[in-house]
This record gives structure tokens, C-alpha cells and sequence, in this order.
């Protein structure tokens, strides 16, 4: 078997490939995608960083590829959905850079803490200012860390060293993961309110964009201090912009910004403000450590043995394939839906197949469920062989049904969702082989295809509602493209779900939740 590497790869983490003796490793530079097409019909396996592209074009002419390895998280630079539909396996090397990112968190809160780039950068220009730079110590200090995930862990383990006081905010933690690495588990008003420190380690989804804004500077000390080497977007920078300038945050740490390259941020007139360029993984270790664990996926996977990291669905037999695929988009999107509408922190899904669905071999399709629901709300990446291990890691039961009786729809996929606040079903269905539909929320019946920009509005089911909800997405020039309503009984409970054009604002959708006989309003992004 025959592996390219591209991109410059570390040679170190390629020794997994070399004590292979029936794999033969052939180390490139980074090829254009001409150069690509011309030799990728002689490779099993392919290893890449981010300056190859491997696009349909190449996936095509990939006649023996059976599995392409990303030296790094990010899968940008490979088509997903042409690796899966030609059943080429895409593997990434999720947890390489941890401790990089750790660290440079760490080291981010040392320089904010004691003035270092600004102190280096005075004596650099002649002067001997030691009063000028004085510092705080971590020390007894309250780091708050929003998001603890693989690298938020990372970094409380580290601030316990320095013996601080951690506490977090995670809904999808349980409290009993976080008593066991001596984190309190807070609401994020009240890490706001108690931490002298502030990290956040989030991906940059609808729910963390600018999960650090105005209202959360507002419930914070005077004198807190700021850190982000997670996402840009997660931190609200303007309004961070104006909390530096009234004083309330006594100094911020940016590693990431909402637009990259970015070096003419307002921000860097604040005196107590650092920046890197995006540094959290650059370390050489990090980049060995991403090559080792590619290499190690590569070969598995050409062995047929078991893969960690992969980012697609695995390999299913045909058989098995043919009859879940139309199933398997459903699941994911009825998952991203389920995730989005439901609050609180989730403990049980019940998942029941019915109609033809019945007498299938569904466990892939319940996987997909998982990855869409998880993909929506952690900041690690969620994959098939993954999913089910990330829920039980969060305290979520997962129990699967076949029913063989008959029903309304000639396959029905149901979905129950318990939280320690509330629960909601939803079920969906696939019309004509290709179609996804989801049919039923809370036992209302609707007809809506699970895509794009979507609210969800229960309400009274009485006039004077409809139009009023229309009207002011109207007047953001935001177009309803479709819309469905299905109640019960006349005059009680409804449900109405809007498929429109693009994000409604804010500011909308509380002027929505306002409207007399509206119960809630949540937007879906699918």
C-alpha cells in the first residue's frame, strides 16, 4: 500500500507509517490540484495539512484511496461529502494540539497578570519603569472558564496548579465531571459575577457568538481581566472595546479575532490589551503530536482496525449502506434541531424507529442523531465513531426503539429529548427515498424541511399573531421563504415554524416573543 504526504508534514510523526513494511511512504511537497489529479490513482491513504486541497475532482480520480489524513483539527481543505460518497475515510488529529492551546492560555494570563509584553516593550525603548508595570498575582484568584471541554479542562488543571479557585460554566458538563477535577459548575451569570479571570473555550456556534457581551460585562467585577485562545466571534470585541474604556475590564488577551488577519482592532489603543496572531497551536510539539496521531489513524484504518478520529461516517457494508443512507441526513439534522430547541442540561434521548425502519440496522443512523445534536453545542469535533462516547462522557442515556406497527408514515424516526428543565419530540420522515421532512413537534403536526434559517414559535392558536410575527421579520428585509402551523384544537396550544432567507436579529426575535399570545421564539440553524 502506498501513502503520499504532503504539506510538510513532521517527518518524526510519520515513523507509525514507516515500520509498516507493506506500506510504502512517499513524502511531497504541497501539490496543486493538476499536480494532485496526476498522481492520486497510485494511493491508498494521504496525509495533508491545510495548503493541499483535496476536492471532488481528486476524490474522483482517487480510484484505490481509501482514507485521507488531516495533520491537524480543521477539515476545510477536504470535501466531506465527496470523501463519504466514494467511501473514503477522513481522519483528523483532534487532540495534538490540547496542550498547546493550554499553555498559551497560561501563558496569556501570566503576561496579562504581570505586564510583560508592555514592560519588555518599554525597556526595548530605554527606559528602567518598574513602577509602571505593576502586576497582580493568580494566587487566590477566581479563574472563570467558560467551556470545559478538552482544552477548558487543560487550563483549570493548570490554574490549580497555580492555586487558584476554578469554576465554569458548561451545559453539557455534568456536575459530577467537574467535581472530579475540582471545578464548580456555575450559571454563566455567576462565573461572571465571581471571577477575578475570565478564559473562554467554546467553538463559535449561534449560541457562543458573542457570548461575552455587554450584559456579561455588566454582571462582572471592576478590575476583571479577559482571555481568549478559543474562537474569534465568541467575545463581543466592540463591547470588550468599551468595557476596557470604562474601566471595567482591567486588561484582555486575544489570541483569536472575529476577522483574521486582523491588525488595526481598536483594541490595540488600550495600554492593558496583548494579542498574538493566532498562535494556540503553533508549537513544535503540537505539530509532531498531530502528525503522530494522523500517521497512527492512517495506518489502522488501512488495516481495517478500529479508527478514533474519524470525520465522516465509517465504512458500512453495502448492504447496510444502501438501505440507512436516505436515513442518515435525516438523523443529523433532526439532531442540530432537537439541540437548538430544547434548554437546560440534557440526561436522556430516546430515539424509536417505526415503519420500514423497523426491521433495519438503525445504530448508524442513532449515531448520526448524536453527531448533528453534540455538533451543535461542544467545541470539540463531533464525528461518527465518537458521538456515542461524548454522550455517555456528558451523562446522556441514549435508548434505541424498533416498532413494527403501523403508523401514518411509511418510515418514522421519533425523538424524545429530556432535560433537567423540560423535554420535547420531535419526529421526522423521509419522503420518496430523498426527501427529510420533519413531521411532528410535541405531538404538533407540521410538514418542514430541516434546512437553512429557522424559528420556532409556539403560541396561542388565536388571530393577530401570524401577521405580526411576519411583519417584523418584514421589516428587516429578511424574507419568509415557508411556513407551517399545526395545533391541536381550536383556540388552545400551537406551533408555527418559519423557514427564512437569512438570521433575524435579536432585537427581532424579542420584539416576536413580545407579541400578546407568543410563548417563546428560538432560532434554528440547520
Amino acid at each position: 500500500m502506498k501513502v503520499l504526504v504532503l504539506d510538510g508534514v513532521a517527518e518524526e510523526g510519520l515513523l507509525a507509517l514507516r515500520r509498516e513494511p507493506e506500506i510504502e511512504v512517499d513524502v511531497r511537497g504541497t501539490l496543486s490540484e493538476e499536480e494532485l489529479l496526476a498522481v492520486i490513482g497510485d494511493y491508498d491513504g494521504m496525509i495533508v495539512r491545510s495548503a493541499t486541497k483535496v476536492t471532488a475532482r481528486v476524490l474522483e480520480r482517487a480510484v484505490r484511496l481509501k482514507v485521507v489524513g488531516r495533520a491537524g483539527v480543521g477539515v476545510d481543505n477536504i470535501d466531506l461529502a465527496a470523501a463519504t460518497a466514494r467511501g473514503v475515510l477522513v481522519v483528523n488529529a483532534p487532540g495534538g494540539n490540547t496542550i498547546a492551546a493550554a499553555e498559551h492560555t497560561m501563558a496569556m494570563m501570566l503576561a496579562l497578570a504581570r505586564n510583560i509584553p508592555q514592560a519588555s516593550a518599554s525597556l526595548r525603548a530605554g527606559k528602567w519603569d518598574k513602577k509602571a508595570f505593576v502586576g497582580v498575582e493568580l494566587r487566590d484568584k477566581t479563574l472563570g472558564v467558560i467551556g470545559l471541554g478538552r482544552i477548558g479542562s487543560a487550563v483549570a488543571k493548570r490554574a490549580q496548579g497555580m492555586e487558584m479557585r476554578v469554576v465554569a460554566y458548561d451545559p453539557y458538563i455534568t456536575e459530577e465531571k467537574a467535581e472530579m477535577i475540582g471545578v464548580g459548575l456555575l450559571s454563566l451569570e455567576d462565573v461572571c459575577r465571581q471571577a477575578d479571570f475570565i478564559t473562554v473555550h467554546l467553538p463559535l456556534t449561534k449560541e457562543s457568538r458573542h457570548i461575552i457581551r455587554e450584559k456579561a460585562f455588566s454582571l462582572m467585577k471592576d478590575g476583571v481581566r479577559i482571555i481568549n485562545c478559543a474562537r474569534g466571534g465568541v467575545v463581543d470585541e466592540e463591547a470588550l472595546d468599551r468595557a476596557m474604556r470604562a474601566g471595567k475590564v482591567a486588561g484582555a488577551a486575544l489570541d483569536v479575532f472575529e476577522k483574521e488577519p486582523n491588525t488595526d482592532s481598536p483594541l490595540y489603543g488600550h495600554d492593558h490589551f496583548i494579542a498574538t496572531p493566532h498562535l494556540g497551536a503553533s508549537t513544535r510539539e503540537a505539530q509532531l503530536n498531530v502528525a503522530v496521531d494522523v500517521a497512527e489513524e492512517i495506518v489502522a484504518a488501512l488495516k481495517d482496525q478500529f479508527v478514533r478520529n474519524a470525520v465522516n461516517i465509517p465504512s458500512l457494508s453495502p448492504k447496510t449502506l444502501a438501505a440507512v443512507r436516505p436515513y442518515l441526513d435525516l438523523a443529523e439534522k433532526m439532531g442540530k434541531f432537537n439541540a437548538q430547541l430544547i434548554s437546560g442540561r440534557v440526561h436522556e434521548m430516546e430515539v424509536t424507529y417505526s415503519g420500514d425502519l423497523a426491521g433495519q440496522e438503525v445504530g448508524p443512523i442513532t449515531t448520526a442523531l448524536l453527531k448533528g445534536f453534540l455538533d451543535a453545542v461542544l467545541q470539540e469535533r463531533v464525528n461518527f465513531v465518537n458521538a456515542p462516547l461524548l454522550a455517555k462522557e456528558r451523562g446522556i442515556q441514549v435508548m434505541q426503539k424498533q416498532y413494527e406497527g403501523d403508523g401514518d408514515y411509511a418510515n418514522l424516526i421519533s425523538v424524545r429529548v429530556i432535560s433537567n428543565q423540560e423535554e420535547i419530540l420531535v419526529a421526522g420522515t423521509v419522503f420518496g427515498g430523498s426527501d427529510p421532512r420533519i413531521v411532528s413537534i410535541d405531538g404538533y403536526r407540521i410538514d418542514a424541511v430541516p434546512a437553512g434559517y429557522m424559528l420556532y414559535v409556539p403560541h396561542l392558536d388565536k388571530p393577530r399573531i401570524i401577521g405580526p410575527v411576519g411583519s417584523l421579520i418584514g421589516e428587516h428585509n429578511i424574507n419568509i421563504s415557508g411556513m407551517q402551523v399545526g395545533r391541536k384544537e381550536a383556540g388552545g396550544k400551537a406551533v408555527m415554524v418559519l423557514q427564512v432567507d437569512g438570521p433575524v436579529p435579536e432585537e427581532t426575535l424579542a420584539g416576536i416573543s413580545r407579541i400578546d399570545g407568543v410563548l417563546g421564539v428560538k432560532m434554528v440553524i440547520i
